[in-house]
């Protein structure tokens, strides 16, 4: 026999022998089958919006909108949440978690930056209306813009110093401010130390409506920076911005020797993010009317942060859906009484089992966590020969 009819006959069993193998790949655990379900039912539908005509996402875009004014309804909060006020649950915690959730996911999806101390923007924020309103009486509109700005600047600040870190080293970085700016405000008297800060200003009268202590008003607020906050991280995805992002959460070694200035687009990424999270701290200390360090634990960046992944980090349907779900279902658990934290946390568990890249990940962010072992938000160490390093045990 030649060495070409040897070599096509161990082609021809190695044929023979490949469709025995595949219903093991079909088959597997009922977890695995499941995963797979799901992530097949979730990319068709993706894929079904990403082919969509634009009059028609016009349209869902519109629906959803008139779905979030009608939401406050009496008849919709009987069922969403027969045990807490929905109008005030909408507020805050679910208005709230989203504004924050849409600015953590431009630090941690779109530049994969993995940022533990998100809650001191959001403190940043509160502390600046609470303190300019309170102290030197500056009104709600003009300490939203400083708000804004302290905050931004306070991000600017933190990354200057540590984005040059990666990985689990930015990630204690972070946490260790979110740390120091809830330690400083309460030994800092200037602010109310350890007691808080009260009354905190409300918003002035807008357009005939009053902003006291009716949490509708302040919903429909909340509502609106929502939406503007959605429109400006669109654009921003879309822009030479977001693809400078997309290069370094991928490899920013590579996009570093493409040209990027990987430097200067993860601090912009830092400066916006802290942001949205200042206007947040602003909008929602309007309506409590006194805060204090204890109303930004730890916890909360925590929070938040799960949110981002458990929607889908860097997809911003994703996100928006993961936060109304973290803010909301510990409330329509409220029946359980002590076991609905319980009860919140096996949903939880349950749901990144079966769907560990998030509800609707993005396709680029799917392909990307389809190619390693799991999430990936920048905490990879590679070996000099260019793979993954191991770790060793």
């Amino acid at each position: 026999m030649s060495r070409t009819e040897r070599e096509a006959e161990t082609a021809s069993s190695g044929r023979h022998h490949r469709p025995e193998a595949e219903p093991t790949a079909r088959t597997g655990s009922p977890v695995a089958r499941i995963r797979r379900a799901l992530a097949d039912q979730s990319d068709a539908v993706r894929d079904r919006w990403a082919g969509a005509p634009g009059w028609a996402r016009w349209l869902v875009f519109l629906a959803l909108l008139v779905l979030a004014v009608a939401a406050p309804s009496p008849v919709i909060g009987a069922f969403m949440s027969p045990y807490t006020d929905w109008t005030t649950l909408l507020f805050n915690p679910i208005g709230t978690y989203i504004l924050l959730a849409i600015g953590l996911n431009i630090v941690v999806g779109h530049a994969g930056l993995l940022d533990l101390g998100y809650v001191a923007f959001f403190a940043i924020g509160g502390y600046s209306l609470a303190y300019l309103g309170i102290v030197h009486g500056f009104m709600f509109w003009p300490t939203l813009l400083l708000g804004m700005l302290f905050a931004a600047v306070a991000g600017v600040v933190l990354g200057a110093p540590t984005l040059r870190l990666r990985g689990d080293y930015l990630a204690i970085v972070t946490l260790g401010f979110g740390e120091i700016v809830r330690i400083t405000a309460t030994n800092t008297n200037a602010i109310g130390g350890a007691r808080g800060m009260t009354p905190v200003p409300h918003p002035p009268p807008l357009f005939g409506v009053q902003f006291l202590l009716d949490p509708l008003p302040y919903y429909y607020l909340m509502l609106v920076m929502i939406v503007l906050a959605i429109i400006f991280s669109i654009r921003l995805e879309r822009s030479r911005v977001g693809r400078a992002w997309t290069a370094i959460r991928e490899d920013e070694d590579a996009a570093e020797l493409m040209g990027v200035p990987t430097f200067r687009f993860k601090l912009l990424a830092f400066a916006i993010g802290a942001l949205v999270g200042g206007l947040a701290g602003v909008v929602w200390a309007g309506k409590v009317i006194f805060i204090a360090p204890t109303n930004f634990p730890f916890i909360l960046s925590a929070t938040i942060l799960a949110a981002v992944l458990l929607g889908g980090s860097g997809n911003l349907p994703g996100v928006v859906i993961g936060a109304f779900l973290i803010a909301w279902l510990p409330e329509r658990f409220r029946g359980l009484q002590d076991y609905r934290i319980l009860a919140f946390g096996a949903a939880l568990v349950l749901m990144m089992a079966l769907r560990p890249q998030g509800l609707l990940p993005s396709r680029r962010r799917s392909a990307e966590l389809s190619d390693s072992s799991g999430p990936s938000l920048g905490a990879e160490v590679a070996d000099p020969a260019g793979a993954p390093a191991e770790v060793t045990k």
